[in-house]
């Protein structure tokens, strides 16, 4: 944990390296520890045509800067298309969800304030790989304020 007042640099490459839910890396570049629990920032690379579930968070509000892909962007009943250099928000409370619709593995940074979904992150990387176990997938959401309210965009809404 950080002293107060006290800044840091993570170097190109630096941050925590998990495991994502599916597929490729998440490197935590800032999290709890670091920002005394103002707000987390992971870089994420998604496989093909991959995504989360559909969900909510009951206390942080979530952002993404996209980096690399081609993706889509649920928020309650609107789908976006959104390419590389596109920032997306949203709130607290709002059903969401995202894929990489390309034929590549692509890059977003994911922002969360307040800080917390970190530890989602840091407990799904202990599961297995994969989609193997949906019960503790949600057991973990629920321990960190998110409630899965859907499959994710590629079960629900198919290209």
């Amino acid at each position: 944990m950080l002293k107060p007042g006290s800044g840091f640099v993570v170097p190109p490459g630096g941050g925590t390296r998990l495991r994502a839910p599916v597929g490729g890396p998440v490197v935590i570049k800032a999290g709890t520890a670091t920002t005394g629990g103002t707000f987390a920032l992971l870089e994420v690379t998604w496989p093909p045509l991959e995504g989360p579930p559909l969900h909510v968070h009951a206390r942080e509000d979530e952002m993404w800067w996209v980096l690399e892909g081609d993706w889509r962007f649920r928020m309650d009943d609107e789908t976006h298309r959104v390419r590389p250099g596109s920032f997306a928000f949203v709130p607290r409370g709002v059903s969401h969800s995202f894929q990489n619709v390309g034929q590549t593995a692509a890059r977003i940074l994911v922002m969360f304030t307040p800080s917390g979904m970190d530890r989602f992150f840091e407990q799904q990387a202990e599961l297995a790989p994969g989609r193997g176990d949906p019960e503790a997938y949600q057991a973990i959401a629920q321990n960190n304020w998110m409630r899965v309210t859907g499959p994710p965009l590629a079960e629900a809404d198919h290209l």
